[in-house]
């Protein structure tokens, strides 16, 4: 009895973790260059499969279901719509795992909103205020006096200057870790490289890679199965209520 009870629990638990990642999916439906995250469930062997005591197979009721865990969260890099904007500070990669680099609290991150502003001190920035940064590392820089233009090749172009943004291309984008502030970061710097595709839309934005409807019915649909955990939780508690009644009779 205890036994399908810790399952169901483990089962609402996992479902409960997919649901929160659902969830904040789908409020960043609207978040520029956002990635959105993947929830894997995996299924678990008996107890007694695990604790080696028996092997799968067997037919025997010590080789029944053990229910569902969390495995991992991953995240999908895929590229999102891009968006036409006109502004000419808005910035769309259009190479796949290709990153521009931003510098947030003195490190340098990586990030696929291109939705980028002056500051009142000329410098680029992203949303948030973070200083972009161009391929030898310093914060972009311009003359807000003067005219400038951004090139399809992710470059600034100004009074006959010419600035690159950085543009990194992870060795194993697997290996990002979300930083928050739709940022990622890397292990080790030498695990970015400069990308060798630089193609950059200028007036365009890649909006965030979550397909509302896709998410919705993920999301019922994993409700639906952390309701259902938690009935069984409930059944297996009045039953186990009945059956102490029922000795205390006795």
């Amino acid at each position: 009895m205890y036994y399908g009870l810790y399952t169901s629990a483990a089962g609402a638990g996992a479902q409960n973790h997919k649901v929160e990642v659902l969830s904040n999916n789908l409020a960043n439906v609207n978040t520029v260059g956002f990635k959105r995250e993947l929830a894997i469930l995996q299924a678990r062997d008996a107890e007694s499969i695990e604790r080696g005591l028996t092997s799968r197979g067997t037919g025997s009721l010590d080789d029944v279901g053990g229910g569902v865990r969390m495995n991992q969260t991953f995240t999908d890099y895929s590229p999102g719509t891009m968006q036409l904007t006109q502004i000419p500070t808005d910035l769309a990669i259009d190479a796949p795992n290709t990153f521009f680099m931003v510098e947030n609290e003195g490190q340098k991150v990586l990030t696929r909103a291109g939705n980028f502003h002056l500051s009142n001190e000329g410098k680029l920035v992203t949303a948030s205020g973070d200083a972009v940064l161009s391929t030898d590392g310093s914060p972009i820089q311009i003359d807000s006096t003067l005219p400038f233009r951004f090139l399809p090749g992710g470059a600034l172009e100004q009074a006959g200057d010419r600035i690159e943004l950085a543009l990194i291309k992870p060795k194993d984008i697997s290996r990002l870790q979300k930083a928050g502030e739709n940022y990622f970061t890397a292990d080790k710097a030498s695990d970015l490289t400069a990308a060798d595709d630089r193609r950059v839309k200028v007036g365009y934005l890649e909006m965030s890679g979550v397909n509302p409807v896709d998410e919705m019915v993920e999301l019922i649909t994993a409700s639906r199965a952390y309701e259902a955990n938690v009935r069984i939780i409930q059944q297996h508690d009045t039953a186990t209520s009945e059956l102490i009644s029922r000795m205390l009779k006795v």
